[in-house]
């Protein structure tokens, strides 16, 4: 096996845009969480994602697999997600207004990198933030669980290079 880079940088919305089919659902599956049909798709929606989604593009998303899926599934889904810390609920620097965006956890932290004039945004890991993270931990005597960082500026294209 190699070893993990240094650092990456995605190359559209999310670094890990392929994650391991089935994770959310075997991590559910695992506490004894009952995993209905309709859940499912829920969940393999969120796992496949391309770029970060709001709760109405996820169930947008649900609806073409399933069209019997309902919006109180998609925001009942979202919350055990969050209660059982599998996911993340991100505002982007406000940047596309007070929608909030959900993604699943990736293997290590990110820090999400946004353009504030076009609001692209893209995905930055690096061993430097998880070292941040271990002399915080240090530092301040906390146990880490959760850790969001966002940067916000003007990208190469809105800068006209």
């Amino acid at each position: 096996m190699s070893p993990k880079p240094a650092h990456r940088v995605s190359t559209g919305e999310r670094i890990n845009v392929h994650e391991p089919a089935g994770r959310l659902q075997g991590e559910l599956g695992s506490r004894g969480i009952r995993l209905t049909r309709q859940r499912r798709v829920v969940l393999q929606v969120i796992e496949s994602a391309p770029s970060h989604m709001d709760a109405g593009e996820i169930l947008d998303r649900a609806q073409k697999i399933d069209p019997d899926i309902t919006r109180v599934t998609v925001y009942r889904t979202i919350d055990l997600l969050k209660r059982h810390g599998l996911i993340d609920e991100l505002d982007l620097l406000h940047l596309r207004g007070h929608r909030h965006f959900y993604e699943s956890h990736s293997p290590r932290d990110h820090i999400h990198v946004a353009c504030i004039r076009c609001g692209k945004v893209r995905e930055f890991e690096s061993e430097l933030y998880e070292e941040l993270k271990r002399q915080i931990a240090r530092d301040c005597g906390i146990e880490i669980t959760v850790a969001r960082t966002e940067v916000g500026g003007l990208c190469a294209a809105c800068r006209g290079k």
